[in-house]
């Protein structure tokens, strides 16, 4: 396996992303000894790249993007909206020399049809992927999928609906990008998908059942591991676990329950637990 670790930048912050924000979330990053941090793009794309390169730089820490669709760029019901937003999203990922861009880009994060996803969908989506596939192409950028949980999305929700997509376009820098959070939820166990993704997984968000400490819930890492020597997995492992102790986290991500532990104690644990396995 060719591992590198990571953490969100909601390990250290809200998604309301700011230059002081960022800023701190990088050096957090650093300090804890991680070796690249996943910048979450704002929509707005109020971001400015040349800046973030250089406190990438000087804290000698690699890096990849994400981005979540909002509503109002759900790609099949807006599908113009959603391409220029990913495109602009391959710029900034492009302009921060990173070749990663993951995330929720299927749909916008709770819209519902009231449907499970129709044929027409389903093309409108291929259609759009492959067109901001070979725009990515250019800019020397892979684009990672996350399929989510039932709660939050109906068009993508396992690794299966991700990579029967995928395949529907015929693109090679399209991969899959999973959840263990989202996993716990929707796929029979964690060893399956990555068995069935191989080489087409890039990019594993790390969290508990419950956003806190890993070992502490129901997730299976025993299975998950298994399944990620036995693919000779190669990206990258980034710690997507939330606390209460972040001002506003609690109302971001529905995390009701206060936390027992610090963001910090959270991260420093779970990247501990980590590297038991790697």
């Amino acid at each position: 396996m060719k591992v590198k670790f990571g953490a969100s930048l909601l390990s250290w912050i809200t998604p309301n992303w700011t230059p002081e924000a960022g800023k701190y979330a990088i050096e957090k990053t650093t300090e804890a000894g991680f070796d690249l941090i996943e910048i979450l793009l704002p929509a707005s794309m109020e971001f400015n790249s040349k800046e973030v390169k250089q406190q990438l730089k000087d804290n000698n820490l690699d890096v990849v993007c994400s981005l979540n669709l909002p509503k109002e760029a759900h790609i099949a019901f807006y599908p113009d909206v959603a391409e220029k937003l990913i495109k602009k999203a391959i710029d900034k990922t492009s302009e921060i020399e990173t070749d990663f861009l993951g995330g929720v880009l299927h749909g916008g994060i709770g819209v519902f049809s009231g449907n499970p996803l129709t044929e027409n969908e389903a093309e409108i989506i291929v259609e759009v992927w492959s067109k901001v596939a070979d725009y990515a192409q250019e800019k020397g950028v892979n684009i990672g999928i996350e399929p989510i949980n039932r709660y939050e999305s109906y068009v993508c929700n396992t690794a299966e609906n991700v990579l029967d997509l995928i395949k529907k376009t015929d693109k090679n820098n399209l991969f899959l990008h999973l959840d263990t959070f989202h996993m716990n939820i929707e796929e029979n166990n964690f060893y399956d998908p990555i068995i069935l993704a191989g080489k087409k997984l890039k990019h594993v968000h790390i969290t508990e059942s419950h956003r806190g400490m890993l070992g502490e819930g129901t997730v299976n890492w025993e299975e998950l591991f298994k399944a990620l020597i036995e693919t000779n997995f190669e990206g990258n492992l980034v710690l997507e676990n939330f606390s209460s102790s972040i001002s506003g986290m609690q109302q971001m991500v529905s995390l009701w329950q206060k936390s027992p532990y610090d963001a910090e104690e959270l991260a420093l644990e779970s990247l501990k637990f980590l590297k038991k396995y790697v």
